[in-house]
């Protein structure tokens, strides 16, 4: 009799040690996952502030360059575009980004063919806020590829694999670069 107690305590212990192995490695892989929504989110943040930034810079910019309308109107096409991604389309939203970065690019060039637009202190104060924002942004993705790794590697790595799937916990992807920021710039003297 003795022995048999014995073994039933033994047998309960191992299942509590199981369960709560089991709880721990779930929890692990529900908080990787917040951790890697709330990377997106500050993505999300940065892309929101640069918006709000963008219609200040464009009217500021309208009185000095006239004729370079086609480039103010495209950033604010662009914007709008971006409003209008839905919000869980991570890849359309970083497209879009990626192309209000480019028309960012071309309004800064303005200023040098144009320097009473470079004097002008509200744009010196635009641009150097949309270049910190733009610094955020891409601090924002490291942050986001960062969570995502190691999201992705408990869904990977065992046992929390085997939790992973039972529970349908689906691989993030990655924030990757465009292939037009790979290209090496050409200098021209």
């Amino acid at each position: 009799m003795a022995n048999s107690t014995w073994l039933i305590i033994i047998i309960a212990i191992i299942v509590v040690l199981l369960i709560a192995i089991y709880i721990g490695i779930y929890n692990g892989l529900q908080k990787a996952k917040v951790y890697t929504d709330e990377a997106w989110s500050q993505i999300d943040v940065q892309l929101k502030r640069r918006n709000d930034l963008i219609p200040n810079l464009v009217e500021t910019t309208k009185g000095y360059a006239k004729h370079e309308s086609e480039t103010l109107e495209r950033v604010v096409q662009l914007r709008n575009q971006l409003v209008n991604v839905p919000s869980d389309d991570h890849a359309e939203t970083l497209k879009v980004s990626n192309q209000i970065s480019d028309a960012l690019k071309s309004i800064f060039a303005l200023s040098e063919s144009y320097p009473d637009l470079k004097a002008n202190q509200s744009f010196g104060q635009l641009q150097e806020e949309l270049t910190n924002t733009e610094n955020k942004i891409a601090y924002s993705r490291q942050l986001y590829n960062s969570s995502a790794a190691v999201y992705d590697q408990k869904l990977l790595t065992f046992p929390s694999n085997i939790v992973a799937s039972i529970h349908g916990f689906k691989k993030v992807d990655y924030l990757q670069t465009s292939e037009a920021e790979k290209e090496v710039p050409k200098v021209k003297f």
